[in-house]
């Protein structure tokens, strides 16, 4: 994606603490009203900046749209990446379940995926932020892969389980899941649709495995 923020400088601590503070007012402000509702205006405010301070730092909304999507992105991630990472068993994708289930129900549901939510409203409108999204989007299956390689090879599952097929349901069913949760204010259907999708997990169990 290309970035529209202002050219690289050197910022001194104050500048740092101050572009940090603006991102993560946007970040919080379109999460929870989403981009298109979110004015420059509204992160000057939530973030207690001058509008000279605001654009010392990006340029405009989009600049600052494209941030916001780079540090949640690596946020999911980063969150993702420690549970994913170790996971070599069925338990181990329940636990994941549980994890995401829980971490969404402390807010009933509202505003869905942090990513998804990104991708629902900008995807249509905004060809470089669709493109930015499915980058973290393909990163976020290819740990879900991975994870399914590892039952794989520790025999946990047969050879022909189709780790991306199988990573793909799982992470369609999780986003799905936050959609109607989202909606109905309500973890149960989150809940069920990833329980069916490691269910289909399951399908491929090794005869010889040793959990």
């Amino acid at each position: 994606m290309i970035s529209s923020e202002n050219p690289t400088r050197r910022l001194t601590a104050r500048g740092v603490a101050t572009k940090a503070r603006i991102l993560a007012a946007a970040n919080q402000l379109m999460y929870e009203r989403g981009v298109a509702a979110t004015t420059l205006a509204d992160v000057r405010l939530a973030s207690k900046t001058s509008k000279s301070q605001l654009y010392q730092h990006f340029v405009d909304k989009d600049a600052l749209v494209n941030a916001v999507i780079e540090q949640r992105g690596e946020d999911v991630l980063a969150q993702q990446r420690k549970f994913l990472q170790e996971v070599d068993s069925i338990r181990g994708l329940e636990l994941w379940r549980d994890e995401l289930v829980e971490r969404n129900s402390r807010q009933n549901g509202a505003y869905g995926c942090p990513l998804g939510s990104l991708a629902n409203e900008l995807a249509d409108q905004d060809d470089n932020a669709r493109q930015a999204i499915s980058i973290h989007f393909d990163h976020w299956l290819s740990l879900l892969t991975g994870a399914i390689t590892a039952m794989k090879s520790n025999g946990v599952l047969r050879k022909d389980a189709d780790a991306r097929a199988l990573a793909s349901g799982l992470l369609a069913a999780l986003q799905g899941g936050y959609l109607l949760a989202q909606t109905a204010r309500d973890m149960y259907p989150m809940k069920v649709a990833l329980d069916m999708a490691i269910a289909q997990v399951r399908t491929f169990e090794s005869d010889n495995r040793s959990e």
